[in-house]
């Protein structure tokens, strides 16, 4: 495999998948070199390009995984396209919907899987929970409790197109909670409390699935408050908080039953390790295993339609 970037989300990458079997990352690629020979040099890494189409023709890697920043996204993703590897993309696989619009229709003609790295689906906290709702055929009510702030996003020195859009930077990571835990298609999203540009203090939506599950986004955007996302069903309440821990409530009794973090989430930055198991699947033939980009777009149309503007 390859990697583009040289971050700190392309070092977790990197050590998540070199704990797998079979797996040798072979090469790295970043705008900045020395950034990239750093982590060459940490890891064992034989090869750093200069720029993708060299990397490719170094390593003809079977997959290459592309850890940017939101920005220089949409320009890598089609250089990367244009070579026959697997890729899985960190996610936002766009910055906006737009530009995430015109990535999806540039993967669309790529005959190798184009994946997008939403690692909360794979913590241990997630999957155990799914793992006990997939058992029963019960209604599920999602609530998902969501901080953002554009003050605190400027103070990170993030760009101002990203800061405008920050619900796709950021706010990602546990709306799509709302669609890991639901089933079925997105019916309406209605909204309660709606966003309002910059000024807004709080935003509020309700999602309905065709299946008959429901969720409730709340956002705080000026005001302190956790991640949160619990799902409730007539017999046994779920709720991560922090989104890495898992607890449950039995209907009829008041005790909260927490559940251990799997080693491998303690080990590597969670989710990781699970989610580059999914990603081999994927390229072995499972589709279904990691999230692509068609999965991904349909997060990025569900922002969209929470945070359509009402004047």
């Amino acid at each position: 495999m390859a990697i583009v970037g040289a971050g700190n989300m392309a070092r977790e990458h990197i050590k998540a998948f070199s704990a797998l079997p079979g797996v040798r990352v072979a090469g790295i690629q970043s705008r900045t070199r020395s950034r990239a020979e750093v982590l060459a040099a940490e890891f064992g890494i034989a090869t750093v390009s200069d720029d993708i189409d060299a990397l490719w023709q170094a390593t003809r890697a079977d997959l290459v995984v592309v850890t940017v920043p939101e920005l220089a996204l949409n320009a890598v993703a089609k250089a990367v396209f244009a070579r026959d590897w697997a890729v899985l993309l960190e996610k936002p696989a766009g910055y906006n919907l737009a530009d995430a619009q015109d990535i999806a229709a540039a993967a669309s003609g790529h005959a190798k899987p184009v994946m997008v790295g939403f690692n909360r689906r794979f913590y241990s906290s997630t999957r155990a929970a799914l793992a006990d709702l997939d058992a029963s055929a019960e209604r599920r009510f999602i609530h998902i409790q969501d901080q953002q702030s554009f003050a605190e996003a400027r103070r990170y020195n993030h760009p101002e197109q990203v800061v405008e859009n920050f619900m796709y930077a950021n706010s990602i990571h546990v709306i799509d909670m709302i669609r890991t835990f639901s089933r079925g298609e997105i019916a309406s999203v209605t909204p309660i409390m709606p966003w309002h540009g910059e000024e807004t203090e709080v935003v509020l939506a309700h999602i309905a699935f065709d299946s008959g599950d429901a969720a409730l986004y709340q956002g705080v955007w000026r005001g302190p408050g956790p991640w949160t996302c619990s799902v409730s069903t007539p017999s046994r309440r779920w709720n991560l908080q922090p989104l890495e821990v898992a607890s449950y409530q039995n209907a009829g009794e008041r005790r909260l039953n927490a559940l251990e973090m799997s080693e491998d989430d303690r080990a590597f930055k969670p989710g990781f390790k699970l989610q580059a198991e999914a990603v081999l699947k994927s390229m072995a033939g499972d589709r279904q295993a990691a999230p692509d980009i068609a999965d991904s777009m349909k997060t990025m149309e569900l922002i969209s339609r929470i945070f359509q503007r009402r004047d």
